[in-house]
């Protein structure tokens, strides 16, 4: 009897392989000149600066809810001095480039397939074909390198922000000063921590960029194809980036045994 492969099954094989070569087309062009370095300038300020203010107000909370939920514990256990090592190193390691690159695959890579499915379904990216300009150059990798680049900023921003609002709760319930308060972070903090979270952050905005793209390159179905197009790549990339986070976890456990 002969096996049929499920038609799912297949259907997610085959967008892997589209989506590795749409990789693939990315790094060729990246590194082949000429650069479109005035696009690629205005997406790091549509990406990065349209992103800062639900960047900054999720870190806050974060810090905030991270505080209140573990301070309860940490008291049960007579461990409330080792609050702001737990605290640092949770956002830092973890909470922050996750929960971040979570908001931003929302905002950027939704938006991102939008745009693309619109231009694509409009006929825009026909047209600059036909008109011999490069339209891959011109709109993904703009993209995809605005993404890389301003993620782990982003991340950064988040992580700072919610400390301090860790640091915020600590002050009004627990009388620490917050010099006391970040300097014990600092104490607690190693290179072993910050080096494999920025690294990560990289890989984050790069399959934002990718997939947001990659969605809205190939949009289909007229003008419903691009509402599909927003919401598949924010499941797809959502699910990338445990996939990343994963393995990043389990190589920094091995070269930097953390």
């Amino acid at each position: 009897m002969k096996f049929k492969t499920p038609k799912k099954i297949k259907q997610a094989l085959t967008e892997i392989g589209e989506l590795t070569y749409f990789s693939g087309r990315f790094f060729r062009e990246a590194l082949r000149p000429p650069f479109e370095f005035n696009e690629f300038l205005r997406q790091c300020y549509q990406i990065g600066n349209r992103s800062l203010t639900l960047v900054l107000v999720t870190g806050f909370i974060i810090g905030l809810v991270l505080d209140l939920q573990s301070r309860p514990t940490m008291i049960q256990f007579g461990a409330i001095s080792w609050m702001p090592n737990m605290v640092g190193i949770s956002i830092v390691r973890e909470l922050g480039p996750v929960i971040t690159a979570l908001v931003c695959a929302g905002r950027i890579s939704s938006g991102i397939g939008a745009e693309l499915g619109s231009m694509r379904v409009t006929e825009q990216i026909d047209a600059m074909e036909v008109s011999g300009t490069n339209p891959f150059k011109y709109l993904v990798v703009t993209r995809v390198m605005a993404s890389i680049l301003m993620l782990p900023l982003l991340v950064i921003l988040s992580d700072a922000v919610s400390l301090f609002g860790s640091a915020l709760i600590e002050n009004i319930k627990g009388n620490v000063s917050f010099q006391l308060y970040f300097n014990t972070i600092f104490d607690a903090l190693s290179y072993t921590d910050l080096i494999p979270a920025i690294i990560k952050t990289f890989f984050f905005g790069f399959a934002i960029g990718l997939v947001g793209c990659f969605k809205g390159y190939y949009c289909k179905k007229g003008t419903a194809g691009v509402g599909i197009a927003a919401n598949t790549a924010v499941v797809m990339t959502s699910l990338l980036l445990f996939v990343i986070d994963f393995v990043a976890v389990f190589i920094s456990n091995i070269f930097f045994d953390v």
